[in-house]
C-alpha cells in the first residue's frame, strides 16, 4: 500500500561533523558544571565528567586533552556565558539609570551562576600545570568586562583611570557576594541591598563625570 504523500514521514537531515562535535562539547561542559555543583572540585573526576556527559572518557579526551584540558575548557566556557548574559542594553534603554539596572541584574546573573561557581572552585585549587592559565584568564576577564563596560556606558565622561577604578569596584562587589553564597552564606536582603548601593555608586559616579 502506498502512503500518501501528503503523509510520508521527514527524511531525518544527517548532523554534521561540527554539529556533533560542538553537542558533545556541549554535553561535557554541562557535566563538569553540574558535577562541581553537585559533589564539588575535588571529588568531580574525569571518570564522573564522563558519566554525567554520557560519553566514554577516551571522547572526551579527543575533544579536550585530559582532565586539565577540560578544566581550561570549563574556564573559557564562562567567559562565553558572561558575554551571552550581559549581551548589550536593551536598544530602547537610553537612560543611564536603565542601563545601569540592567547591567547590575545582568551581571549578577552570572555571578551568581553554576557558571562563575564552576570557574571559582576551579581556580581556588588550580593545578600546577595550569597556574599559567592564571594570568591569561585575568588578562581576558578585564577586555571582555571593559568590552562589555562599553556597550553599556557608551556615552561617559569618566577618564580611563577613573573607568578602570570602577570596573574593578564593580567586580570585587559581585564577586565578593558571590564568595558568600560560595561558603553558604546566603541573605537575600543584604544582597539585594549591596546590588542596589552599586547601582547607586555607578550612578553617582557616572554623574560626577570627570570628578576624581
Amino acid at each position: 500500500m502506498t502512503v500518501p504523500s501528503q503523509f510520508s514521514l521527514p527524511k531525518r537531515t544527517r548532523r554534521s561533523q561540527a554539529e556533533r562535535t560542538a553537542e558533545t562539547r556541549r554535553r561535557v561542559m554541562d557535566a563538569v558544571i553540574e558535577s562541581i555543583a553537585d559533589i564539588g572540585y575535588r571529588r568531580t573526576t574525569g571518570t564522573e565528567i564522563a558519566r554525567r556527559a554520557g560519553v566514554s572518557w577516551g571522547a572526551i579526551q579527543h575533544h579536550f586533552g585530559d582532565k586539565n584540558g577540560v578544566l581550561a575548557a570549563a574556564i573559557d566556557d564562562t567567559f562565553s556565558q558572561l558575554v551571552q548574559v550581559l549581551g548589550a542594553p536593551d536598544e530602547r534603554s537610553k537612560d543611564l539609570d536603565e542601563r545601569v539596572s540592567q547591567f547590575v541584574d545582568r551581571a549578577w546573573q552570572h555571578f551568581s551562576s553554576s557558571h562563575y561557581r564552576t570557574a571559582f572552585d576551579i581556580f581556588l585549587d588550580l593545578p600546577p600545570e595550569l597556574e599559567a592559565l592564571d594570568a591569561e584568564m585575568t588578562a581576558r576577564q578585564v577586555a571582555t568586562w571593559t568590552e562589555i563596560w562599553k556597550r553599556y556606558f557608551f556615552d561617559s565622561q569618566l577618564t580611563r583611570r577613573q573607568t578602570a577604578d570602577l570596573m574593578q569596584y564593580s567586580v570585587v562587589v559581585l564577586s565578593g557576594l558571590a564568595t558568600t553564597q560560595v561558603f553558604g552564606r546566603r541573605d537575600e536582603r543584604t544582597t539585594n541591598a549591596m546590588l542596589d548601593c552599586l547601582k547607586q555608586t555607578l550612578r553617582l559616579r557616572f554623574g560626577e563625570g570627570l570628578v576624581d
